[in-house]
Formats: C-alpha cells, structure tokens, sequence
C-alpha cells in the first residue's frame, strides 16, 4: 500500500445519506454543505469521485458542481468512506488494485450498514479492478502506512472485541502483512481522548509527514486528556524502529487548549493538505503546525466542527485512489 502522500489517480468520497439523516439530526443540510466543500477543495488538486445513494445523485450533483467532480450512483448507507471503502495497493510496476476488507459499522454501532459493506464491490466494477477480499474487519481511519513497509495503528483499535474477536495480535498482524505488503506494524496504545464512535482511530491523532516522521498529538498541558496518551503514544512509537530500521522522528502537536475538533485529521492530496478548522483562534495555531510540517504543500482549510460532530474529519470522508492502471 502506498502512503497517503503518493500520487492519486483520484479521491473517492461519499455523500451524507437520508439514512442517517436522523443521526444527524439538525445538522444534515449543514453536513452536506460542507461535504461538498471538502470535494470542492480536493477537486482543486485532483479528481473526485462521489458515490451517492442513486436517489441522491442529482443533489450530490448540483451541490458539488462538476468541475473535477464526478457523481458516482452506489446504494449506500453513510458516508464515510475512508472506513467501509476499498484500501488500494500497487503491484510496484505501475499496477493498482483493491482490497475488500469485512466492515461491521464500528463494532455493530450503526444499522443497516450492509449496503456499505458492499462498497468495494461496486468500486472495483466502476474502475475495473481487481478485487482482494481480506478476512477480516478493518477501517481506513485506524491505520496509517508511510509506503516502505510499515503501518501505524492503535491496540484501543485494532485489539477492540468488536472487531476482530477470534483474531489474536498476531493474527491482525500476520493478515496486514499479507493484504497491505508491509513488514512492521507499530502499535500505539491510544486514539484520541474525545474519540466517540471509532474506539480510537489514530487519524484522531496522528498523520505520516514522510517515511520516519510522524506528526502526533502530543498537548503539553498536564490538564489535557490528551497528555498523558500523547506521552505514551510517543513512548510506544520511540521504542519501535520502523520497517527499515529507522527510529522514528515524533513531531509534537499541540494546540495549546484541548481541541475539540480533530485538527489531525488531515487529508494529503496532490501537492496540498486538506486541514480541518472550527472557526476559532486555536485554528491558526493548528495551522501554523500543520504548515511548518509540510512546507512543499498547500494547505487549505475547511469546515471541520459539522464533520467533528458527524464523527470524523476530512480525512474520515475521503480514500486515495493512487496514480497508476488497474490490474484486471
């Protein structure tokens, strides 16, 4: 699996459903807005394509506009699809397929979530590519790679009952070995502390900047309920070297009050960072952050309290497709 920073053919997203509109609840027309905000600011970098339920199509359309937009018509039943969509891999010679990880709606929260979990059937016939189905539940959101063999997730995840109950640590490991390609996972123990629905994805609180760095949520304020999980978190990922050997380099993040919204729950496009902020003055203490560690890219902020209370970010709602020809 190539890391997120490596080219993209496209990114895929998914538009909020009328089943969930309760869930939602007041905030639905504010969701969609702003869904469609976020497909406007990655179609400034490179291709999107939208997956909406087919009686949404048309209001997908006329919100997202069609300038590097496609609207893409799938029976679905949230929008998330960094988590119930497909996990690209590449063959190393410019050939790209899809792996069909199980997806059981965050440990059976939400219901029905059987049309979702049928999401990567429906991408590999669009894109007319070949389909990998992996024995077990795995989420986008909880893992990251840095394309050199190594993988980045947390035990509150990955360990969690509900997931993967007759699957042992090395199991799960020995299964990500094999679907992803890499070599070295590194397992730290905390997701964010305001983590609702996820039991603790790490894209709450971390992002690879490059291979042997990663950024991390990492308050320094002993208040913070992040602190404490920060400092191990970090201790985790020091005493781990990384699938080449390499100590890994931590990048310390902190907004300087305890966030309320996900600001590392960032999104790497072609040549820029899709950057969440909540419209106070912790944002541009985020941003000069996110900023300083990629300084080559671009980083163009966009709504992120409306997707917070949803359950995610701007990554949660957007899958890489990455640069190359599909394996038939």
């Amino acid at each position: 699996m190539p890391a997120e920073w490596s080219a993209h053919r496209a990114t895929l997203m998914a538009w909020p459903t009328r089943t969930r509109a309760e869930l939602w609840g007041e905030l639905f027309e504010a969701a969609k807005r702003d869904y469609a905000e976020v497909a406007r600011a990655v179609a400034g970098f490179e291709p999107v394509i939208v997956l909406a339920d087919p009686d949404q199509a048309r209001e997908a359309t006329d919100a997202c506009g069609t300038d590097g937009i496609e609207v893409l018509p799938v029976p679905i039943d949230d929008s998330w699809v960094r988590d119930n969509g497909p996990i690209f891999v590449t063959d190393g010679r410019g050939g790209v397929a899809l792996v069909h990880f199980g997806f059981n709606s965050w440990g059976e929260r939400f219901h029905p979530y059987d049309r979702d979990a049928r999401v990567p059937e429906a991408i590999s016939a669009h894109l007319g590519m070949r389909r990998y189905v992996a024995p077990m539940i795995l989420e986008g959101g909880s893992f990251f790679v840095d394309g050199e063999g190594t993988l980045l997730t947390t035990e509150q995840c990955l360990l969690h009952p509900n997931r993967n109950p007759s699957l042992s640590r090395g199991d799960i490991e020995e299964l990500l070995f094999e679907y992803l390609g890499v070599d070295r996972v590194v397992w730290l123990p905390f997701g964010w502390a305001a983590s609702r629905d996820t039991d603790g994805h790490v894209d709450g609180i971390a992002q690879y900047v490059a291979p042997g760095r990663v950024i991390l949520l990492a308050p320094a304020d002993p208040a913070d309920p992040d602190h404490e999980r920060g400092q191990t978190n970090g201790r985790a990922i020091a005493a781990t070297a990384d699938a080449r050997g390499r100590e890994i380099e931590v990048v310390a993040f902190d907004a300087g009050a305890p966030a309320h919204i996900p600001y590392l729950n960032l999104y790497l496009v072609n040549g820029g960072v899709i950057a969440p902020v909540a419209g106070g003055p912790m944002d541009e203490v985020a941003l000069a952050q996110v900023r300083a560690a990629f300084p080559d890219r671009e980083v163009v902020p966009v709504p992120g309290e409306v997707l917070h209370e949803g359950g995610g970010g701007p990554h949660c709602i957007t899958q890489q497709v990455p640069a190359g020809s599909p394996l038939t």
